[in-house]
């Protein structure tokens, strides 16, 4: 009988999402029944959000910009770096941004075109630039950015920081961990530092209960089979390696899940959040866009679901031919996402006193850059020099550490303690930015091998 692809689809997505629970019984060290009885689930102290920008992004248009007027086409013999900003439509200014808005004092970082409102939070953010991501390989630099680890070839080594931060503080949340469309990685944490890994926001609906998906294998039955039934010997040589024991071990908690119905607070249209459609702007069409991106975030943090989100927020940005505004359009989309996300969390008052801005630590990063050169097609390739984003708590404000050069815009060779330049100092590198994460919780950051970067620790 020939399948249905979209069950076979659902089916292979259910069964990977749920293997994001193996190995444990306890979310947090705590009973999740606990929380199902619980009809008020409490936010964690302190949240995380890391928010990927899949492809590689140009930082001309977003936290590394140049002024035109001086980086002109005339001197680009000169300098190898050509803005591009004229290449742009009316939607998107002409120079870089530097805000001043009433009672934050003036922004003392410019801001690329790309942008946007996103840029009035200055006041909660640090932009490191001149990283030096040391590959031009997408799985690469976005494995070493997930990680702080440089990857081994293309395979990721150590632990994804969100399980770092899930393992070491142990949060008392139902899911500690999600990451949507993002790769996640635990080595040495026990199973309930497990991050939930789904695709997109059906998957996670499917995951929690949202949906019934029929399995029409019945070992694939057996395997996920929240009644309690024994494992089979047939289904004990399908796992193996190890996964009907792991499905034997966490149906319990898995059921639990399905039983608690999380999978409200994801479902949208719901009639209970209306206040969230008005906040995100959503309606049907854009659920799954960066809005709805934006909106699953702020719900797993404020409603005490997580702890730790990372997500990837937009993508279309491994463009080697076409316009700039092209390019501009996918990242102000993602950067437009992201402001609505932080305007809801500065808003939202957080149970432990302030408001949710003031206990997360938000990152936001690409795998690499585009060239600060404009090739023969019309775009920009794969370039070593990074920056990156960090807001929120732990960290100080309204500050740029670091730089990349005026010439071919090279990674910077900077006194690791003040970003300064420094001929005998050395590279900024991703491991630098998730020891400087961790540390900004008083986590052990030692995994990275590397001292955080204390000028940006509060």
């Amino acid at each position: 009988m020939k399948k249905n692809p979209e069950t076979c689809a659902g089916r292979r997505s259910f069964l990977k999402a749920g293997a994001g629970f193996l190995g444990a019984t306890v979310f947090g060290g705590i009973p999740f029944r606990s929380f199902a009885a619980d009809a008020a689930l409490k936010p964690a102290d302190r949240c995380f959000v890391f928010v990927y920008f899949s492809g590689g992004w140009d930082q001309l248009l977003a936290f590394d910009p140049r002024d035109p007027a001086e980086f002109t086409a005339e001197r680009v013999s000169e300098t190898r770096i050509l803005p591009g900003y004229s290449f742009t439509d009316a939607r998107f200014p002409t120079v870089p941004i530097r805000p001043d808005v009433a009672g934050k004092g003036r922004s003392n970082i410019d801001f690329g075109p790309a942008v946007g409102e996103l840029a009035n939070h200055y006041d909660l953010m640090t932009v490191v630039r001149g990283i030096n991501m040391t590959t031009l390989a997408h799985e690469e630099g976005m494995r070493y950015f997930i990680t702080g680890k440089r990857p081994i070839g293309a395979a990721a080594r150590g632990s994804s920081t969100a399980t770092e931060v899930v393992g070491q503080m142990m949060p008392t949340v139902p899911i500690p961990s999600i990451a949507m469309n993002v790769e996640s990685y635990n080595e040495g944490y026990p199973g309930n530092a497990n991050a939930l890994r789904v695709n997109n926001r059906g998957d996670l609906l499917l995951t929690l209960g949202k949906t019934k998906v029929p399995l029409d294998s019945e070992i694939e039955k057996q395997l996920v089979d929240f009644n309690g039934r024994p494992i089979t010997c047939e289904a004990a040589a399908y796992g193996a390696g190890g996964v009907g024991t792991s499905y034997a071990t966490s149906r319990g908690q898995m059921q639990q899940v399905l039983s608690s119905g999380l999978d409200t607070a994801f479902d949208f249209g719901h009639s209970s959040n209306g206040e969230l459609r008005t906040t995100y702007g959503l309606n049907s069409s854009n659920y799954d866009q960066p809005a709805g991106r934006a909106a699953l975030v702020a719900t797993a943090l404020k409603k005490g679901i997580s702890q730790c989100v990372s997500i990837n927020m937009v993508g279309g940005l491994d463009t080697h031919f076409g316009t700039q505004t092209s390019h501009a359009l996918n990242q102000r989309a993602g950067f437009d996402a992201l402001n609505l996300l932080v305007k809801d969390l500065r808003s939202s008052p957080h149970p432990s006193g302030g408001n949710f801005m003031d206990h997360t630590t938000i990152l936001v990063y690409s795998e690499f850059a585009r060239t600060p050169l404009i090739n023969a097609s019309s775009g920009r390739d794969h370039h070593l020099t990074n920056s990156c984003l960090l807001m929120g708590a732990g960290l100080k404000h309204n500050r740029v550490f670091g730089y990349s050069g005026n010439v071919a815009m090279t990674p910077a060779v900077v006194n690791l303690r003040t970003g300064e330049a420094d001929p005998n100092g050395g590279n900024i590198l991703p491991e630098h930015i998730i020891a400087t994460v961790l540390a900004s919780a008083k986590l052990d950051y030692s995994i990275t091998r590397v001292q955080p970067l204390e000028a940006l620790l509060a």
